[in-house]
Parts: structure tokens; sequence; C-alpha cells
């Protein structure tokens, strides 16, 4: 059923929060609504983030560059709370105007460095330690397409889908089916393109991957939005497989617990500044908010 009683004005007004989970963290303008100076610690590279899918995909790289015996790519995660507003703060704002997380600050040359977007920090990162992506042009070139493919689709997924399913204050039938369907063909996609593909560009696991996982992975494992039974997931046999194989890499299992704040206590670590936090400084261990 559609609802008829609302007609859009001629000029659209911003009055008040409309509801929803988030609603206090949207707004139409830009800037900062408060001064707050980022803090920064003893690494190269300071990240500012908090563990959604785009903020999980850079724990993971970092973590992934490590693993590979990369020692510039040591970092400090800092904790952004977006539902306190900490994006809106000065500091923040410097680093990424857009106020979104994850962003990132790299102090390891004369000029530091300010990279926001997740795709772009991947990138970023892939080109620095020239690891996670394909040297050879067309291999690359694949790789590129998938990361910009998930760049352009996940709001599909995330604001559109994951937003009228799980946290609007209303369930609306048509925005859920137009979303859910275009959820479905997405996974559609990688469904057929997995069934020839050990992994997005071929056989290289590379930046397309942990750009795509935290999504869409999270979908067909039944963690995004609790909607796996609703989107039936089980029909993604080859995306279930891919998302399996990549959920056992080590550096993967460390990256989605960077910035968590949610799940078991033993899987959040608010904040990450030395490889030893992981045994140390989980939630159930230091036992603080």
């Amino acid at each position: 059923m559609s609802d008829q009683s609302y007609q859009p004005p001629r000029v659209w007004k911003w009055e008040a929060p409309n509801g929803g989970e988030f609603a206090s963290i949207n707004r139409p303008i830009a800037g900062p609504t408060h001064d707050k100076v980022l803090p920064v610690g003893k690494h190269p590279l300071q990240l500012y983030s908090l563990a959604t899918p785009n903020g999980v995909k850079v724990n993971i790289m970092l973590e992934e560059l490590l693993a590979q015996g990369h020692e510039g790519a040591e970092y400090d995660a800092w904790l952004i709370r977006i539902g306190d507003g900490d994006q809106f703060g000065s500091g923040f704002v410097e680093v990424n105007p857009n106020s979104k997380i994850p962003a990132l600050m790299d102090h390891s040359g004369e000029t530091p460095v300010r990279v926001f977007e997740s795709g772009s920090i991947l990138l970023y990162l892939a080109e620095k330690f020239g690891a996670f992506l394909p040297r050879e042009f067309k291999a690359r070139t694949e790789a590129l397409n998938w990361l910009f493919w998930q760049m352009g689709s996940a709001p599909y997924v995330g604001g559109g889908f994951g937003h009228f399913y799980a946290y609007a204050p209303e369930k609306f039938e048509y925005p859920i089916n137009r979303f859910t369907m275009e959820t479905k063909r997405q996974l559609d996609v990688l469904n057929r393109h997995l069934a020839e593909n050990t992994y997005m560009a071929g056989d290289e696991y590379s930046i397309a991957d942990i750009a795509i996982y935290p999504w869409y992975g999270g979908l067909v494992e039944g963690r995004n939005y609790g909607a796996g039974e609703f989107l039936a997931v089980h029909e993604y046999k080859n995306v279930q497989r891919w998302a399996a194989n990549i959920a056992e890499r080590p550096a993967v299992k460390r990256g989605r617990m960077v910035n968590r704040t949610f799940g078991e206590l033993s899987e959040q670590l608010h904040e990450r500044h030395d490889a030893s936090d992981f045994e140390l400084r989980t939630q159930d261990k230091i036992g603080t908010d």
C-alpha cells in the first residue's frame, strides 16, 4: 500500500529530525558543529573511524599490510562515535569535509596527507605499500572495476535497503521492495562473477575483496541488518563460499574488531594503538565504555 497523504512542497525545508535510528546525525548542511582537536598517536598512520562496513574495510587493509610485514603500516585507530556527533568536530571535518568515517591522516612524509572515502583510502594504501592491487594492467583494472562498483552500489544497500528495512521509524512496503530488489540484483551480480573467479580480480586477493566483503559478506553471513533469511542469502552460494574464505583470514578477524562498539565484548577493541591490544585491551578485559 502507498501513502497518498504526503505531497512534497514546492521548496523543501528542514524542520526537525523525522525519526529513525540515525536521525540525530543527519542534517542538510556541512561543516563542524563544535571545536574538537583530533588525537594523534605514535604511528605514522592515524585512523579515525567506527566499525561500520565502510570503516571495517580500512581496518582489514591495515591489518593485512601488517601481516605481510609492512612495518610502515602501523597505525593508531581512534574511535569516532557517530551517534554522539564526533564526525562534526572541527578536527574531523578538517580531515574529511564530508563528515563521514573512515578518515585517515598519513604523517610519514614531510607534509601530512589526508585521505577520505574508504575506496580512496584502500587505493592510497595499496599504492603506498605496493600490495593488494595486481601489478598486471588487466588484473589491476579488474580490481578497480569492482572497487568502484562497490563504492557506487553500497549506498543502495546501506542507505536504501538497510535504512528502510532496519532503521526507519516505520515500515513502508514500497521502499523496502524497491531496495530489496536492487540488493538481491547486486548479490546476483556477485554470485555470477564468483562462479568463475576465486576472488573479485581473479585468483589474487585484492582491495576489491577487502572493499566488498564487509558489505556483501556481511549480508550472506546474516550479520548485516539481520536480513539473511529475508534476502534468502542461501541462494548465493558462490558469494557464501567467497565470504567464508575471506572470513577465515587472521587479518580480517582482527580488522573486524577495531573500533567496534557492539556484539561480544571480547570482539570489541574500541581503540587500537599496538598489536598487543588485541590480546590486552578488548572490552571484556578493560571493562570500560
